[in-house]
């Protein structure tokens, strides 16, 4: 019975969290599944007998949509620009803090974080009067400097880049720290023998620490790919998709369907296609780290 009860014991601990995974997780994934096979919408909830089963004629609408598809480019201009401008960004900052000598990179740390951690919301409000055409201050210290203003929020093309350039500042504190972490798991004697042997600070940084941090920047590639897909809190309280659309991403669509339009249905296919680009491109990535380590 003790053997048992030994064996047992780790699902025990467990379990809190497989329940509350499924219950909160697992279970709606599947719950909207089903809706994305429906016609659901708000007299649906009130009525279940009015929902009717439309097969797929949900995800071919959604496909067809000129919207969607405006969504998709949007949302694939972010990660094109945005995770690569992440990891560089934070990559470079944690190397400048981990070898930096000087007592000021330690405040850096806090510095970089800080944006993290703040709200959201209060950034992007905070972040729209900075961008405002006529008394935002980056227009201002532009007119200082005797340049024209800058639509940030009004030319469609602008528009991505200004919540581009919005959510790389809150980013690159997170995975600061994760690539921080694992600068300083390097052991210290690879340095030591790569300096007797000669090898200048470039060759040290390309052949000792890039090649260690292969896993960090593996992982930090995954979760910012993944964040950049369900962009929607700079859009949506920021420009709300506009100016003609031009800031709606996929996460942003769903959203407006699902809960302005109260199309449940319809919303729900649109967030299977979204769920199920990010699976393909998470494998794709787990695929090309695979092959780099047999090399």
């Amino acid at each position: 019975m003790k053997s048992f009860l030994a064996n047992k014991t780790p699902y025990f601990f467990i379990a809190p969290a497989i329940i509350l995974l499924s219950l909160f997780s697992i279970l709606p994934i599947f719950v909207a599944l089903i809706i994305s096979f429906t016609d659901l919408d708000l007299v649906g909830i009130a009525d279940w007998s009015s929902i009717s089963f439309v097969g797929l004629e949900n995800y071919k609408d959604v496909v067809s949509d000129p919207i969607f598809v405006k969504s998709i480019l949007n949302t694939l201009f972010y990660v094109v620009i945005g995770v690569p401008l992440v990891i560089i960004l934070s990559l470079a900052i944690a190397l400048l803090i981990n070898f930096g000598k000087a007592r000021i990179f330690k405040a850096f740390r806090v510095v970089f974080y800080m944006p993290s951690i703040t709200n959201v919301v209060a950034v992007a409000v905070v972040w729209s009067y900075l961008y405002n055409p006529h008394l935002g201050l980056f227009n201002h210290i532009l007119n200082l400097l005797n340049l024209p203003d800058i639509p940030w929020l009004q030319d469609p093309t602008m528009a991505k880049i200004s919540l581009i350039l919005l959510a790389l500042w809150r980013a690159i504190g997170l995975n600061m720290i994760i690539f921080l972490a694992a600068l300083q798991g390097i052991p210290k004697t690879y340095y030591e023998a790569a300096q007797l042997d000669g090898a200048n600070n470039w060759k040290q940084l390309t052949k000792i620490t890039i090649p260690l941090l292969r896993y960090a920047i593996f992982f930090v590639s995954i979760t910012t790919m993944i964040g950049w897909l369900q962009f929607f809190e700079e859009p949506f309280v920021m420009t709300n998709g506009g100016p003609l659309d031009s800031t709606t991403s996929v996460a942003l669509f769903i959203y407006r369907n699902g809960f302005q339009f109260s199309n449940f249905g319809y919303a729900a296919a649109g967030s299977f296609i979204l769920f199920i680009a990010i699976i393909i491109i998470t494998l794709i990535q787990f695929k090309i780290q695979n092959k780099q380590q047999d090399y």
